[in-house]
């Protein structure tokens, strides 16, 4: 069956595991997550499906059924996994995708490695997405493709399906002209975006970023913008703007830009808070401390997270405040990434030595000021850290979104005097009323409003924490769907009336 809705995502939808023997479909062990909201949307269409990929040795023979039908808690729903091999798993994402367009996404130029990239192979699997896709797809479905790594899909698409409505979706950051244009790819990349109905990011900054880009590389126009909303401009955020683009227009094809930030499910984590397990839990961390105060911090191993920068920050708290010897723990997780790819494990490799170096010259026998987990910890359990810790520290150096920042805030109902401090260069800080805002770029920076969030008075800390919860609970999963929703709506009519005739890409 046809659907109405294809969503392309390089992940598979469901935890895909060996059980006596035979392979089982297990539906994602926890429902917050990028995966589990995009598939809430099958609810919406007549028939849904997913595309993905699945390694394999061999793409002729892969030694497995590349379509099945999925049946679980969000409806019946067709999964297409194209066989990918283990060399072109490794040139499109881990190569292309991370070591090249990775950096300049998030403002590394310097780590940018241009040498090792395959674009044919980039271009190929690319490619075999949009073919996947279409297959799915009606003549007028909606086809929803998200992050980077699947740049060159919409051209392709928009040859195969020219009366789909394409959407695409980055959650990443996107960077103005002087960083993208560095990507010899980019007006390649720039023509497949443009063959979309829609462009979508998380921050007006990002959208402004691309519709800067477009402008440099083709004699675009501006057809619409908008003020952008108070509640998207956190005061003297870093990452705020004040006008947001809806409408380019490139010769005669329009291009609409769309402005979403994702959320959390911010009700279940709440709900999830409030389970006497983990309330139990909360009660066994915090008397674990001893009365220290616990500082968290909850991130990938990745050189954008600013783990290093957290550690270099807390660790000259302890030089300056011998006071506080004994009665301040950081909790640092910073989940273990590819350990194959020289960047992350050189980054894993600086956070174990740092935390070495921190106990070894300031624990004692009873108090050993970090404790580094680097293990991706359950949701309940992590949880129950959010509702015990006194401050969270969120402070990436770049970041699309970051949800962990509002996951913090969602877990703290009736134990709101606890403090957030935040970068703001993570895309939620645009959002996120009533954290302690530090630019982790500077050191003294980080270490004001780290000693702010410790120092601070319990009425000062609920004030801000109810500001964030509301704040938080204003942007959550619910909320974005709904508004993704009425957006495919609009588009999909706006289509019917006039559908446009669109030049794009050769395939490869």
């Amino acid at each position: 069956m046809k659907s109405d809705l294809v969503i392309v995502y390089h992940r598979q939808p469901y935890e895909e595991v060996i059980e006596g023997g035979k392979t089982v479909y297990r539906e994602n062990s926890s429902p917050n997550g990028i995966v589990p909201t995009l598939k809430g949307f099958f609810g919406t269409a007549q028939h849904g499906a997913w595309v993905a990929w699945k390694e394999c040795t061999d793409t002729s023979n892969p030694g497995f059924e590349p379509v099945i039908e999925i049946s679980d808690s969000f409806g019946t729903y067709t999964v297409s996994r194209l066989p990918l091999t283990k060399e072109q798993v490794s040139s499109f994402y881990h190569v292309t995708s991370k070591e090249a367009f990775w950096p300049i996404l998030h403002g590394f130029k310097e780590r940018y490695n241009y040498d090792p990239v395959d674009w044919p192979t980039f271009r190929s699997v690319n490619w075999a997405f949009a073919e996947a896709a279409a297959e799915q797809a009606t003549d007028d479905a909606v086809i929803w493709i998200h992050d980077y790594n699947l740049w060159l899909v919409p051209g392709y698409l928009r040859q195969l399906k020219p009366n789909a409505t394409i959407c695409f979706f980055h959650h990443t950051p996107f960077p103005g002209p002087d960083m993208f244009n560095v990507l010899p790819w980019r007006a390649e990349i720039i023509d497949s975006l443009l063959a979309c109905d829609s462009v979508g990011f998380h921050i007006p900054r990002y959208a402004q970023n691309f519709a800067a880009v477009v402008r440099s590389l083709k004699a675009a126009r501006l057809v619409e913008e908008a003020q952008t909303p108070p509640r998207m401009l956190a005061t003297g955020g870093a990452l705020n703007d004040r006008l947001t683009p809806l409408e380019l227009d490139v010769d005669g094809k329009r291009t609409r830009i769309h402005t979403n930030p994702v959320g959390v499910n911010f009700d279940h984590i709440q709900t999830l808070a409030a389970k006497p397990e983990v309330q139990n839990r909360v009660e066994e961390i915090r008397a674990e401390l001893g009365g220290c105060k616990l500082v968290l911090s909850v991130s990938r191993t990745d050189y954008t997270k600013g783990n290093i920068e957290q550690l270099e920050a807390f660790e000259r708290l302890l030089q300056r405040r011998r006071d506080l010897h004994g009665k301040v723990r950081l909790m640092l997780v910073s989940v273990g990434a590819n350990r194959n790819m020289t960047a992350y494990a050189e980054v894993q490799e600086q956070i174990e030595a740092l935390t070495g170096r921190i106990n070894g010259t300031y624990g004692s026998f009873d108090w050993q000021p970090v404790s580094l987990i680097s293990r991706a910890i359950p949701l309940a359990q992590l949880v129950a850290y959010y509702a015990a810790a006194d401050v969270a520290s969120i402070t990436p150096l770049a970041d699309g979104l970051n949800l962990v920042a509002s996951e913090f805030c969602a877990a703290r109902e009736g134990r709101e005097f606890a403090s957030l401090v935040l970068s703001e260069f993570a895309g939620c800080a645009v959002l996120l009323d009533g954290a302690v805002p530090v630019n982790p770029f500077s050191a003294g920076s980080m270490d004001s409003g780290l000693e702010q969030a410790l120092a601070m008075t319990e009425e000062e800390a609920r004030a801000r924490m109810q500001a964030l919860r509301s704040s938080a609970q204003s942007w959550d999963i619910a909320a974005w769907t709904q508004r993704e929703i009425a957006h495919f709506q609009s588009l999909r009519l706006a289509r019917r009336k006039s559908p446009p005739v669109v030049d794009t890409p050769n395939a490869a």
